[in-house]
């Protein structure tokens, strides 16, 4: 049984909201909660690499799919299901159908929440999950830069539309310190300013750091690079995101066979 769902979205790509849902996914583990985190982003899936899940799931008794547990967390992706390197060439309504299945099929076992990882943008894809999923409310992800913002805006008007409660923004790739000087590539406070307008919760902000590019490369997340320690922004962001779940109502979701 899955007691909570809360999705993770970008109104563009390329601002690292994958990178986030991982780490947030463990930084909440690490917490003892049980929790998993399902890839929708179909198109481009990413989190078996940077979670070094290269095998196929395998199937119970039951006919369920297992889904992989590592790193103290349960996941699955479509990537999992197709050949390396396979374009996933799928009409709105195909994939959509794809994401109920993953979701349906899957034997997630006992969960406190489930993070679904969107693709970016407002398409069928968040449209079918936000109308179909008890969903207790999302994170949107950006960086400061106001290209990024103006699609942010348009991914804050969709969840309003669909009543999906926005738990808060996250202003990642925020800064790049070097030699203590913090230095604001894409400007500076974009995603705060942008919850001021809105009356938003600012959940945080992530610099951009060189190690958890690396971490995500090689499949071995920050939190267990003996070499790292840069996993403090998650750890804050993470409980930011939980207070901010206190705050809405606890919904159970039984998953339907």
């Amino acid at each position: 049984m899955i007691k909570n769902i809360f999705v993770v979205g970008s109104g563009k790509g390329g601002v690292g909201k994958s990178t986030i849902s991982v780490n947030l996914a463990i930084a909440m583990a690490k917490k003892k909660l049980n929790i998993g985190l399902l890839d929708a982003d179909i198109y481009g899936p990413s989190i078996p690499k940077m979670l070094g899940i290269t095998s196929k799931p395998e199937i119970s008794k039951n006919k369920k799919i297992l889904p992989y547990d590592k790193y103290d967390i349960k996941s699955i992706s479509i990537a999992n299901m197709i050949p390396d390197n396979s374009a996933v060439i799928w009409r709105g309504a195909m994939a959509s159908s794809a994401i109920r299945q993953l979701y349906n099929d899957v034997d997630w076992g006992e969960l406190d929440y489930l993070i679904i990882d969107l693709p970016p943008g407002t398409g069928d894809i968040q449209l079918s999950i936000s109308q179909n999923f008890s969903i207790l409310g999302a994170v949107v992800v950006s960086t400061p830069q106001q290209i990024s913002l103006i699609d942010v805006r348009k991914s804050i008007n969709m969840f309003k539309k669909v009543n999906v409660p926005i738990l808060g923004l996250i202003q990642n790739m925020s800064y790049l310190e070097l030699d203590g000087k913090k230095n604001y590539l894409f400007g500076k406070n974009g995603v705060l300013d942008e919850c001021k307008n809105n009356n938003l919760n600012f959940l945080g902000e992530v610099p951009l750091i060189p190690s958890v590019t690396e971490a995500c490369d090689i499949g071995v997340p920050i939190f267990f690079n003996k070499n790292c320690n840069d996993a403090k922004s998650f750890e804050k962001i993470s409980e930011n995101i939980l207070e901010s779940l206190k705050r809405t109502k606890t919904r159970e979701v039984k998953i339907e066979t």
